[in-house]
């Protein structure tokens, strides 16, 4: 029996070998399988860590770009108002010149607008009243041979200023609308001054 047992021994002494050598390529396996796998998700998480910098800096550059875009329409617009604020004071400062000196510039006014000397001056109620037959005469005074201006029997609503008036032809002398020309004349060489 003992040649059996020799043998049997052998067998399993075999078999334990095979065994050991089947674990450790089993092992070696693994840790190669493991070790490939390690190194893709590396390179997978280094890529997206990549594409997520990119993304992010991309991000922080339009976020830089509309701020710069923001901030400039808000010195435009600032700017802006103070080109409004200037011109509505320079109405205000037409509307409240001492009446000697609004007398003469309306005088100028309709001197300079009329066609044939023969128009209406048309103020607004309270200029009318208180100072329309001076303004025809300093109007008439100024057109060369004499005007033939006279004062509107009606009135308008307007702030300051006047419109000429000659049968159905309006020529609109009030301040907001040579305010408003001026405006528009001047825009692009005020906007050249403020928006530099």
């Amino acid at each position: 029996m003992k040649g059996i047992e020799k043998i049997t021994e052998k067998i399993i002494q075999n078999t334990q070998q095979e065994i050991e050598e089947i674990q450790r390529e089993a092992q070696l396996k693994a840790e190669e399988i493991a070790a490939r796998y390690a190194e893709a998700a590396q390179k997978e998480v280094d890529e997206i860590l990549c594409r997520g910098q990119i993304a992010a800096e991309e991000r922080m550059e339009r976020l830089a770009a509309v701020a710069v875009l923001d901030a400039r329409k808000l010195e435009l617009a600032a700017k802006q108002e103070i080109l409004n604020q200037a011109f509505e004071m320079a109405l205000d400062q037409l509307n409240h010149l001492p009446e000697e000196e609004y007398i003469v510039l309306l005088g100028k006014l309709a001197a300079t607008a009329s066609r044939n000397g023969k128009e209406e001056i048309v103020l607004s109620l309270e200029d009318r009243t208180r100072i329309g037959e001076r303004v025809v005469r300093a109007a008439n005074e100024r057109i060369q041979g004499g005007g033939n201006l006279s004062l509107a029997s009606e009135p308008m609503s307007m702030k300051g200023g006047m419109m000429l008036r000659y049968e159905d032809i309006e020529i609109n002398c009030t301040f907001e609308s040579l305010i408003r020309r001026i405006k528009s004349q001047m825009s692009a060489e005020l906007a050249g001054i403020l928006f530099e």
